[in-house]
């Protein structure tokens, strides 16, 4: 298969990506953290604050601060057991458990790592991975890398001036054992979900941040001691408490070049423990990789832009609200994923206008895909089915952000067309008021990015879905991203075709009740 139509199929027909024999060895899965063995630790304060209600000082650069701020963005916080009936002949039950951090993942499988190089007085200067598992830091290798990592994103990022910066990373295993080839999408998606999460812990820490998705992967992979084949950067993420954010490519030193770059630094080795005894090939999750992959600054994109045209149809004017103040903290442990738990009720517009305006709001972020101009529009952008909606009369719509207002796009109830999209009967659409879809360029930005578009792609998709279930949770709702839903379907109800846009994620969104669950907290 090759990559184009291996991408075509990962978008509009799934059943073709995977083998249709494939079985999950569900008592050979890896576990959902990398754990290192034989390294230097650092334990991070267990006394974690359970509210971010504020901001934090930023001048609180210390080791239990930077604890602190890795458990909101990827922390463990919760554990959970479900019953539920194994067979409805019988009585029989089975249970499941999980722990849950404050951010969802695809099948509750957490493929991202979360690596962090850090210049604090309490650490030896290097490059740390966060064991999730333990709450602590593992030193992968000590140095100032400050030069190395500038030139790594083109010069673009002051490094000196910051005192951290993050890499998530993709651990391919972790979810293809279960999604085969479908995992590659997922795995964009959760890396945009957790980006999110952290840009917003981050603004509650005053940390001064930016997104690089631009970078030769080989050299950023060879500082961390990554193993291509097995684990690769998405993104990398510097950290100030000063303003060090560029998008031009530096031309003072020439062009950079990652093998180059990389003969700088002795290769690490270092052994970790995934669990499962048999480990599959990927074949074509390591050919979209290898394919992804810049090999010099020469290669960067300096800007990438979306344009919209308006659709000619009724606009309705949602009414302007003010930014939801609320502790992210306790928002992110209430998040809930109802599936058959969604209960219909009436919609006021109110909720449904601070719903849009929340999510797309904070949704706007530092990056190296706007240029100059930060105030382009964004590359990918929400559509909406509504039913129930005060003062909205049920239909499709497209939100537009500078007006903040809804283009209808087709009227009516269409909650069955949506339904019978579903891949599975997990949730039933007809208790639902808000069924939202995150769309973008139906190219996926491959003439400007290469291959490496697509996964950018479902980055910002996953950004945006964390804004949007941050939101519903600030406003007592629930939200459940899918991807077993229709996607020609989708696009026909919204007319993408003429806006060269297709549906990227579905998100059902509505009051809720709690399912019978068994949860408690993990921290002290």
């Amino acid at each position: 298969m090759s990559l184009e139509e291996f991408l075509h199929n990962l978008h509009f027909d799934i059943n073709k990506v995977s083998p249709p024999d494939w079985e999950v060895d569900w008592e050979d899965a890896p576990l959902t953290y990398k754990l290192y063995r034989g390294l230097p630790v650092t334990p991070l304060s267990a006394e974690v604050p359970l509210s971010l209600d504020g901001k934090e000082e930023p001048n609180k650069l210390d080791l239990r601060g930077i604890g602190h701020f890795l458990w909101h963005v990827y922390g463990l916080n919760q554990f959970s057991q479900t019953v539920f009936a194994a067979d409805s002949s019988d009585e029989a039950t089975e249970s499941i458990q999980s722990c849950r951090r404050f951010v969802p993942s695809g099948g509750g499988l957490y493929p991202n790592e979360l690596y962090i190089y850090l210049k604090v007085e309490e650490l030896p200067t290097g490059v740390y991975h966060y064991d999730v598992a333990h709450h602590r830091l593992v030193l992968l290798r000590e140095g100032d890398f400050d030069c190395y990592i500038a030139s790594s994103l083109g010069n673009r990022s002051d490094m000196s001036a910051c005192f951290g910066t993050v890499f998530i990373t993709t651990m391919f295993w972790k979810n293809f054992y279960k999604y085969n080839n479908f995992s590659y999408r997922l795995q964009g998606l959760d890396a945009g979900v957790l980006i999110g999460q952290l840009l917003e812990v981050s603004k509650r820490f005053c940390f001064d941040s930016g997104v690089y998705f631009q970078f030769l992967d080989r050299a950023v992979n060879h500082l961390i001691g990554l193993t291509e084949q097995e684990e690769s950067v998405y993104a990398v993420i510097p950290l100030s408490v000063e303003t060090g954010f560029s998008t031009n490519v530096s031309s003072a030193d020439g062009v950079v070049y990652a093998d180059e770059l990389s003969r700088e630094l002795p290769t690490i080795h270092t052994d970790h423990y995934v669990k499962s005894r048999t480990v599959l090939e990927y074949p074509m999750l390591t050919k979209m990789n290898e394919a992804s992959m810049l090999e010099s600054t020469e290669s960067f994109c300096p800007s990438v832009s979306e344009e919209s045209s308006p659709y000619d149809s009724q606009s309705l004017a949602l009414p302007r609200m003010n930014r939801l103040s609320y502790d992210l903290s306790a928002i992110c442990r209430k998040r809930f994923s109802p599936e058959m738990n969604f209960v219909l009720e009436k919609v006021s517009q109110s909720q449904l206008a601070s719903l849009l305006q929340e999510a797309m709001s904070a949704f706007s972020y530092r990056n190296d895909l706007d240029g100059a101009n930060l105030k382009k529009g964004s590359r990918v952008s929400l559509y909406g089915s509504f039913y129930n909606v005060e003062g909205i009369p049920n239909g499709a719509y497209y939100y537009d952000v500078a007006s903040h207002s809804l283009q209808l796009i087709q009227s009516g109830d269409l909650r069955l067309p949506l339904q019978n999209g579903m891949s599975l009967d997990n949730v039933n659409l007809f208790q639902v008021p808000l069924c939202l879809h995150v769309s973008g360029n139906k190219g996926h930005y491959k003439k400007s990015l290469g291959y490496r578009g697509y996964r950018i792609q479902q980055m910002e998709a996953g950004m945006l879905v964390q804004r949007l279930l941050l939101a519903a949770s600030a406003i007592g709702m629930g939200g459940h991203p899918l991807l077993g839903f229709d996607v020609n379907a989708c696009d026909r109800i919204y007319k993408m075709e003429s806006q060269r846009k297709t549906s990227l994620i579905q998100i059902p969104i509505g009051p809720y009740r709690q399912r019978a669950w068994l949860k408690g907290s993990l921290h002290n």
